[in-house]
Parts: C-alpha cells; sequence; structure tokens
C-alpha cells in the first residue's frame, strides 16, 4: 500500500478528530509506545502532508527565493563540502541507502542534532526532482538529508522545473 493510499484511508475513515489525535500522538515520546502499527500510519501521514506542502511551496513559488530552515546556508556549505560529487537532481537510492552511503550521512546528520528541529525525522524525498512525489520516485529520508538536497536543489536551480512547469512560466 502506498503512502498516498495510507494516508486516505486513514483520514477518511478517521476525520478531522482522527487527524488531531493523530498530530497529539505524534508529539509523544517514543517509549509511550510499542509496536503499535497505527503509529506507522501516523508517521506515514505525517510525511505525506510535509511532502504535498512542499512541492505545493516549489510548485508556486521560485524555489532560489525559498528559505526552509534558519540554517540554511550551514546546511548547504557542509552538505557541499561533504557531498562534491552527489548528484542532487537524479538521486539513486544507493546515495543515500549503501553501507558505504550511510557512513557519510550519519556524521553529516549527526552534527545537526539539537540544531535542526526533529533532524532524523523520517521525510519523504523525491528521487527525480523535476518529478512529483510518486510511488517510483519517493524514497525515505531523515529531515536533514531533506534540508540538505532540498536547498541545494533550490540554489543550484534544479527545482525550476517544477516551479515554472506548475506556474506556466519560461
Amino acid at each position: 500500500m502506498t503512502v498516498a493510499v495510507v494516508v486516505t484511508v486513514c483520514v477518511g475513515s478517521q476525520g478531522v478528530e482522527g487527524a488531531s489525535a493523530a498530530a497529539h500522538a505524534l508529539s509523544l515520546p517514543a517509549d509511550a509506545y510499542g509496536n503499535d502499527p497505527r503509529l506507522e500510519v501516523m508517521w506515514a501521514m505525517k510525511a505525506y502532508n510535509h511532502a504535498e506542502v512542499y512541492f505545493n511551496l516549489i510548485s508556486s513559488v521560485d524555489p532560489k527565493f525559498l528559505k526552509l530552515t534558519k540554517l540554511d546556508d550551514k546546511i548547504y556549505s557542509t552538505f557541499r563540502e561533504t557531498f562534491k560529487e552527489l548528484d542532487i537532481k537524479l538521486l539513486k537510492a544507493d546515495d543515500l541507502k549503501s553501507d558505504e552511503a550511510k557512513e557519510t550521512w550519519r556524521p553529516f546528520c549527526n552534527q545537526f542534532e539539537g540544531l535542526v528541529e526533529d533532524f532524523n525525522y523520517g521525510t519523504l524525498l523525491r528521487l527525480d526532482c523535476e518529478k512529483d512525489y510518486t510511488e517510483e520516485n519517493t524514497i525515505f529520508a531523515t529531515r536533514v538529508q531533506f534540508f540538505a538536497i532540498e536547498i541545494a536543489r533550490n540554489r543550484e536551480g534544479f527545482n525550476n522545473a517544477v516551479y515554472k512547469a506548475k506556474s506556466g512560466k519560461s
């Protein structure tokens, strides 16, 4: 079942009250839960909502003007120092998930603990930045990975294709 289907089923069956309860539940500490499958659905909903809001944002505002965090400059400079050769236009799963990649990503991400809220929170990331979030074009990443890659895509002009396509600008 895709994230979109999970979100639709969960929100559709629980309504506004269910969504409110989900938001409250997600704010509780992790040790308040065992292996509750409802929690996975709530996290999927939150990640999907974040992705939808972000895509709508880069579709309607010129991405070069976006500021995603108060630490954009630091995240970007550190990202580009660490990942000089990473093709952010068209990512591959191995760029984030291979053992070698994890060895580089882990210290990069951990330096933002306490600086970026929910730095290791699960977030959806597009592999091909010129396309929308789809099952084939989406990977699960940490929030700081998302910020690093999307800040770079915005600054380096890679998200312009989405903005131009959605806004009708050429």
